[in-house]
C-alpha cells in the first residue's frame, strides 16, 4: 500500500534527525527549470501570484536564488516541511528501518518537486498550483506537472500492490490526472469529520493532525491493507463503519 500526502507551505532548512540515506528527487531537474522561471517575477509581482505579504515574497525570491547554490543541498523531504500533518507523523523517533520502509512505501505530492520520496533532499520554495509559468503560455503549475505525475504514481503504487491511501488534500489533484488514477489503482480515501449543527463537517486543522498521525500509524505498525485501519483511533476520533465504504474510510469525534 502506497500513502500520498501533500507537501506543506512552511519548510526548514535544517535538522539534527539522522535519516539512514538521502535520494535525489525524480523530477530534479524539473523542479529547477520551476524556479528559474519564477525568478522571472519581481517581488511585487510574487506578492500578488502566491498572495503573501511582502515580507513572504522577499523571502521567497531568497529561496529561489539559493536553489542554485551549489553548496546547499537541502533536507530529506519528510524533514524539510514542518507543517502540521508533517508535526504529527512525528519522524524525529523513526528508526532507520522505519525511515527506509517510509522511502518505499510514502510519496509526497509536492508543487515545486512534482512527486518525492521522504528521503528526496529538497531545498525551501514555496508555490501554488495555479500559479501562471511565464514560459508555459496559458499553462498553470498543475497543468506542468499533470502529464509527468500521473504514470509515476500508478508505476510505484502497480510496483507495490496496487493500493494508493489517499491521505493528500484534494488540491493536489489539479496536478493528476485523477480519473486515470482512479481506473488503474484501488484508491482508499480516509476523511475526518466532526459534528458542527447535526452534521458532519471537515475541520481542516483536525483533518490535517489526523492524516499525520494516521500516515505514522500506519509507517510504524506497517500496514498493509485498507482493513486494518478500522483499528485506528486518536484525538476521538473512531472509525464509523455506517458512513464508510470501499472507497472512503469515514472517522468521526
Amino acid at each position: 500500500m502506497i500513502i500520498l500526502i501533500s507537501s506543506a507551505k512552511t519548510m526548514s532548512s535544517s535538522s539534527s534527525i539522522i535519516v539512514p540515506e538521502r535520494t535525489v528527487p525524480i523530477f530534479g531537474a524539473e523542479a529547477a527549470g520551476l524556479m528559474k522561471q519564477m525568478l522571472q517575477y519581481s517581488p511585487e509581482e510574487l506578492k500578488e501570484i502566491l498572495k503573501v505579504s511582502s515580507r513572504i515574497s522577499l523571502e521567497t525570491i531568497l529561496r529561489y536564488r539559493r536553489f542554485f547554490e551549489p553548496d546547499y543541498f537541502g533536507l530529506p523531504a519528510i524533514l524539510a516541511y514542518t507543517g502540521v500533518v508533517y508535526k504529527h507523523i512525528a519522524p524525529e523517533d523513526f528508526s532507520p528501518e522505519d525511515f527506509l520502509y517510509m522511502q518505499e512505501h510514502l510519496r509526497i505530492a509536492s508543487v515545486g518537486y512534482g512527486l518525492l520520496r521522504p528521503l528526496d533532499s529538497i531545498r525551501p520554495y514555496r508555490l501554488e498550483y495555479d500559479v501562471q509559468l511565464p514560459d508555459f503560455d496559458s499553462g498553470s503549475v498543475a497543468d506542468f506537472w499533470k502529464p509527468k505525475l500521473t504514470n509515476k504514481l500508478i508505476e510505484d503504487i502497480l510496483a507495490d500492490d496496487g493500493i494508493l491511501l489517499n491521505l493528500a488534500s484534494k488540491e493536489i489533484r489539479a496536478a493528476f490526472d485523477w480519473k486515470k488514477l482512479d481506473r488503474e489503482v484501488k484508491i482508499v480515501t480516509p476523511e475526518f469529520k466532526t459534528w458542527r449543527g447535526g452534521k458532519l463537517k471537515t475541520i481542516v486543522i483536525y483533518a490535517k493532525m489526523m492524516r499525520g498521525q494516521m500516515t505514522r500509524y500506519v509507517l510504524k505498525k506497517r500496514i498493509r491493507v485498507p482493513e486494518e485501519l478500522v483499528g485506528f483511533g486518536s484525538e476521538g476520533f473512531n472509525f464509523r463503519p455506517e458512513f464508510s465504504d470501499d472507497k472512503s474510510l469515514i472517522f468521526t469525534v
